[in-house]
């Protein structure tokens, strides 16, 4: 297994994923509720956050406006403008019994305990552990570890809009959900390795 090139990457057939009705968006203490019961019994959750970017100097980040939890068949959206979906995320998070699996996490935990108070527990940086299996000195991101593993190619196409902004566009949507799914994919394939 060795990190593909960007045009590899490009040649590969694209990573489907979920579809939008298997993503639901914490909106209310109703769908939160529903959240923490249909995701408190998993052992492994795919993990991510998402930011509205930055582009002064100087400009501090607000923190993360998305919280992203997935399984292999639904991923749950959590917006952080709501205190309940952050109440909700924040009791998942901090479960030490479900492992939460992602690329690049360590930012993401920071930014959920500077700016959400979220101490994220038992986590696993797919990142890490695929650089250290292929000895790459450069961290490996979500999309060449979906093209490495799975053999597809995840698209980034929303990766720089206004995660700010409400209500999230569909392709938003499928963007953020698809990053959780694609980091539990990834997890469970290198666990059947």
């Amino acid at each position: 297994m060795e990190r593909p090139t960007k045009e590899q990457i490009k040649a590969l057939p694209f990573y489907i994923g979920l579809g939008l009705s298997d993503i639901k968006i914490i909106e209310n203490a109703q769908d939160a509720d529903q959240a923490l019961s249909a995701l408190a019994n998993e052992t492994c959750l795919g993990f991510d956050t998402e930011t509205k970017p930055i582009f002064r100097k100087g400009e501090e980040s607000p923190g993360p406006a998305l919280i992203q939890l997935a399984t292999e068949s639904c991923a749950y959206l959590f917006p952080t403008r709501f205190p309940f979906a952050v109440n909700a995320a924040r009791v998942l998070l901090s479960n030490d019994g479900i492992q939460k699996v992602g690329f690049g996490i360590k930012d993401d935990n920071k930014a959920l305990r500077n700016k959400l108070d979220i101490e994220v527990a038992n986590t696993q940086d797919l990142s890490v552990i695929l650089k250290n299996k292929v000895g790459e000195k450069n961290t490996i991101g979500a999309r060449a570890a979906v093209a490495m593993v799975l053999k597809l190619c995840l698209r980034k196409g929303a990766q720089i809009s206004n995660w700010g902004a409400y209500p999230l566009k569909t392709s938003q949507i499928l963007y953020a959900a698809n990053d959780a799914h694609s980091a539990i994919c990834v997890a469970k394939a290198l666990g059947n390795k």
